[in-house]
């Protein structure tokens, strides 16, 4: 798919917030939870071999989801859009230039289990030399686009978590395991080319 369609789909009015909820509908969430916003960059780069997106994998030695997959973010600071956000986020984790990055919209946010809710921002962005945050960051690899927008890869699965069954989507990549917020995501953007594709097809 093109930069060109995507960025179309993106600016597509509507749209439904996910969560690591949707596949758990037996949980129940307490009324008066506080949820912190925070944002990640989508990061596409054009390349021989076509577009790609760009993934982390998180260090094994943190304290929150260490060795998960994950986008390039955090949480907003005083002031900032989710946009900048997500710039500062991927210039200070993967060495990013901002200056290279074209932002094409957002995905709609998502609520983690953690407390967050996080808004995706999709972005192209210029070949640049990855220099890994110490402590944070173990690996930056990258998956063809059109392996996450396809809806065929993903799975549905579950694991235990705090004494119980939870279902989470995964979509595998060679010997990378996408799973959980970062593969919703993913599939957000699976599900929001799809349509448009639907539409103009």
């Amino acid at each position: 798919m093109r930069i060109e369609a995507i960025a179309a789909a993106l600016a597509r009015p509507g749209g439904s917030d996910s969560s690591d909820f949707d596949l758990n509908p037996d949980v129940v969430l307490p009324g008066r939870r506080i949820l912190r916003d925070a944002a990640v960059l989508v990061p596409l780069m054009d390349g021989p071999n076509g577009t790609r997106v760009l993934l982390t994998k998180r260090s094994s030695k943190l304290r929150h989801h260490p060795g998960q997959v994950a986008f390039p973010g955090g949480k907003l600071e005083a002031g900032e859009t989710p946009e900048m956000a997500a710039l500062r986020e991927a210039g200070e984790e993967v060495g990013l230039p901002g200056d290279t990055a074209r932002v094409l919209g957002r995905l709609p946010s998502h609520e983690t289990v953690t407390g967050f809710t996080v808004t995706p921002v999709v972005a192209t962005v210029a070949a640049f030399d990855w220099v890994l945050e110490p402590g944070e960051v173990d690996e930056v690899f990258t998956v063809p686009l059109a392996h996450v927008l396809d809806p065929a890869n993903y799975t549905i699965e579950r694991r235990q978590w705090r004494g119980t069954w939870r279902r989470y989507y995964a979509v595998p990549y060679g010997p990378y395991y996408i799973w959980g917020a970062t593969a919703r995501m993913l599939r957000g953007l699976a599900e929001r080319t799809e349509c448009t594709s639907t539409a103009t097809g």
